[in-house]
This record gives structure tokens, sequence and C-alpha cells, in this order.
């Protein structure tokens, strides 16, 4: 008997440190996530000018930096700053991300491309070519300019209080619409979450080589078919997109909200809500999260597709509250 006594507290304490090394482990990894976002928000407006003197019989370029040219250039163009003629270039002028600005007494030979800025000249009319043309765009001027200065900023988020409030939407919108498929679909969500469970390695095999295929297939089809065929084939790949995107991400909501229960919120443990409203922070959270958020929507988007192609598989008789 005592024998027995001891093996059971020995399991039962091996069960428990089995437990809470996995609460350490879940805990650890969102606040290296968390320090990651934090570390990584970076400003990266500061400014840098350029200056070009001289005769330059080439095309002058700016990378994430002003270009100001008091010589003579052949084209001009700046990705991320702005493009500043004093002297003369004979050919095209381009910016994007950045304004065009022709000082007094300069000339452009060319065209003038803007995007994201404005073009502006001090001369009225300005010495240019008058068969040049101006195509300009002017919003989105400091997003633009803050990409081309710093590419990797698509990968980073900064943690600004319009951010967070933009995060807190998405949360409410997904949660919301989790709440209103959920009550419309109960058993088709309770099939997807069981099956999601019971064969989540197939279901991801799946989801991966259909992602691979359909956009494969997509893109030759583009290539080769006559337009109609191109058009009707684009419509049922975003169709299949869009529907495969949303049932994906409410099943994923909803286990993942199911497990949160079951392994650290006992409260309200039986409420569908407040597994939809875990299970949508959760990967609202990932998703915006510096560096990790490509990985989480290339998963999100790989379930999705492998739920939605394994769902003619044989129905699991399984509620998924009772798989968690």
């Amino acid at each position: 008997m005592a024998m027995f006594i001891s093996q059971s507290q020995a399991s039962l304490s091996a069960h428990s440190l089995s437990k809470l090394d996995l609460n350490r482990l879940f805990g650890l990894l969102l606040w290296v996530l968390l320090v990651v976002g934090v570390a990584s928000a970076q400003d990266s407006n500061s400014e840098n000018v350029e200056l070009i003197t001289g005769n330059n019989d080439c095309i002058v370029r700016g990378l994430g930096k002003s270009i100001r040219i008091t010589g003579t250039a052949k084209e001009a163009i700046s990705l991320g700053g702005d493009v500043i003629v004093e002297g003369q270039v004979e050919g095209d002028v381009a910016a994007i991300g950045g304004s065009v600005i022709q000082k007094h007494g300069s000339r452009i030979g060319g065209d003038v491309i803007v995007l994201g800025g404005t073009y502006h000249a001090d001369d009225t009319p300005p010495n240019r070519n008058p068969a040049g043309m101006t195509m300009m765009y002017a919003g989105y001027q400091q997003e633009l300019r803050d990409i081309m200065r710093n590419p990797t900023g698509l990968f980073s988020s900064r943690w600004t209080p319009t951010y967070l409030g933009t995060r807190f939407l998405v949360v409410l919108f997904w949660f919301i619409v989790s709440l209103a498929i959920t009550a419309v679909m109960t058993g088709t969500i309770s099939r997807g979450v069981a099956r999601l469970q019971l064969t989540s390695l197939r279901v991801a095999a799946i989801g991966l080589i259909g992602v691979i295929v359909l956009f494969g297939g997509v893109l030759l089809s583009l290539w080769v078919m006559p337009e109609p065929v191109r058009v009707l084939i684009g419509l049922l790949a975003l169709l299949l997109w869009l529907v495969a995107g949303l049932f994906g991400r409410v099943i994923l909501y909803a286990a993942t909200g199911r497990w949160l229960q079951r392994k650290y919120v006992p409260m309200a443990k039986h409420s569908e809500a407040v597994a939809l409203l875990l299970g949508t922070s959760l990967w609202v959270l990932l998703t915006s999260l510096p560096y990790v958020w490509p990985f989480m929507a290339a998963f999100i988007l790989i379930i999705s597709f492998g739920l939605d192609l394994t769902s003619r598989y044989p129905r699991v008789s399984a509620d998924y509250t009772d798989l968690v």
C-alpha cells in the first residue's frame, strides 16, 4: 500500500511538473514575442540629402535618401526621398515616397513621375520640354517614404495609440463575425474544430499542398489562358480564398479559445463567447507582432485551405466542446 501511494504521488508530481512547465513555456513564448515587437519598433525618418554635381551621363539614383542635382544628369530617380533639381536633367525625373522640386533656372527635359508626393516648380511656366508629361499621385507619402527607406518595416509594427486602437477594432470585428457564423452554422464549426484537433497534421499538410497547387495553377492559367477564362479563374480563386479564409479563421479561433479555456482560463469553461474572444485576441496579437505576423498569416491561410479541402472527409461525430 505504501509503495502504491508513493507511486501515485510520484505520478501526480510528474503530471503537475509537466503542466507547470507547459505554463511557463507558453508564458515565456508570449513574453519573448512581445519583447521582440517592442524592441524592433524603430523610427527611420532621419533625413539624408546627397549632392550631385558636375556632368553625369548616367541615371542618378537615391535609395532611401533625397538627391539635390546642381550639375547635369541623364535621368534621376529617388526611392524614399525628394529630387531637388537646381541644374539640368535631360530625361525623366521620378520620386516614389517623395516630391520633385524644380528650382528657379533649372530644366527637366523629360517626364515627371511622382508617387506619394508632389511636383513643385519655382518658375511659371517651368522650364521643361513641351512634350513632357507630369504623372502625380500625392497619397500615402509618409507611408511610402518609410517603406522605401526601411523595407523591413513591412514586417514590423509601431506600437502607437492609433495602431493599438486599430488592433482592438480588428479583435472586435472578428469576434462579432465569429459569433454570427457560429450561431448560424454551429454544426459546421463544431465538425471543423473536431477535425482540426483530431487530424491537425493532415489538415496542415493538405492545406500546404492546396495553397501551392492553387496559386501555382492560377498563375499558370492567368499566363496561358484567354482573357475571359483568366477572369473567370481569377474570380473563382478569389472566392475560394475568401470563403476558406473566413471559415478557417472562425474554426481556428474557436479551437484556440477552447484550448486556452481548458489550459489557462478556468472561468466560463462552457461559454462559446468567451472561447471565441480568447482565440480571436490571441491570433490578432500574433498577427500584429513584428517579423512574426507573416508566418502567422501564412499559417492561418494554410490551415484555412486545409479545413476547406478536407470538409468532404467523413464527419466526426464528436462535439468540439467534448474534445477540449
